[in-house]
């Protein structure tokens, strides 16, 4: 599945992550942001477009209502984050740990989640479409009653996540690793899955294959 990557120009002004509170209206555009500590913070309704982010601590940081547009975080640790009420188009999150974040409530748009931590991270309510998790750890996260629209998840641990009210018609897990899953039968129809997922989920449902 091909998506839509951020659109960001070369030629982009280095900041500081705390020259946003410097700023009239708290946005970022066209911006290189690195080493910056922004941890336990709280900004409003904040604006990235067109920008860079790499090598920033964003730990317990309150982003809700977070408008992101054309946006590469990179080695970034945004765990506990509140990301709730986002709206994020063209945005990726390259090894960036967002162990327990939360981000329902949310749309997520033509955004990559690559080699990144997202054990725990809450979705609920959110719609996602054209969303690929490649290489990630999904561990715990919770998927509740969300839309789930060209979504794939490539090579990624998907143990313990909950699909509760969430269908996975067309969506393939095939090649991500699980010892249980959370979601039901009715929400598993037209799901990809490998001959091994298979067989796992045809035991949960208390099937005895003969082999």
């Amino acid at each position: 599945m091909k998506i839509d990557t951020p659109k960001i120009p070369e030629d982009l002004t280095e900041r500081r992550f705390t020259d946003i509170f410097y700023e009239e209206d708290p946005e970022f555009e066209m911006c290189m942001v690195t080493d910056s500590e922004f941890d336990n913070e709280s900004i409003d309704r904040l604006r990235l477009y067109q920008t860079v982010v790499k090598n920033c601590n964003f730990v317990n940081t309150d982003f809700s209502r977070i408008d992101l547009t054309d946006v590469c975080f990179k080695n970034c640790d945004l765990s506990n984050a509140n990301l709730g009420n986002a709206s994020m188009n063209r945005v990726e999150f390259l090894n960036c740990k967002l162990l327990g974040s939360n981000l329902a409530e949310s749309y997520i748009g033509n955004t990559r989640f690559g080699g990144s931590i997202l054990n725990m991270v809450m979705f609920g309510n959110s719609k996602l479409e054209k969303v690929i998790f490649d290489d990630a750890k999904l561990e715990s996260a919770d998927l509740f009653d969300c839309k789930l629209k060209k979504v794939e998840f490539l090579s990624c641990n998907l143990n313990g996540v909950s699909f509760e009210e969430t269908s996975l018609k067309g969506i393939d897990i095939s090649s991500s690793d699980f010892d249980s899953l959370i979601v039901s039968v009715e929400n598993l129809k037209g799901c990809k899955v490998s001959t091994s997922q298979a067989i796992q989920f045809a035991s949960l449902l208390g099937l005895k294959i003969q082999r």
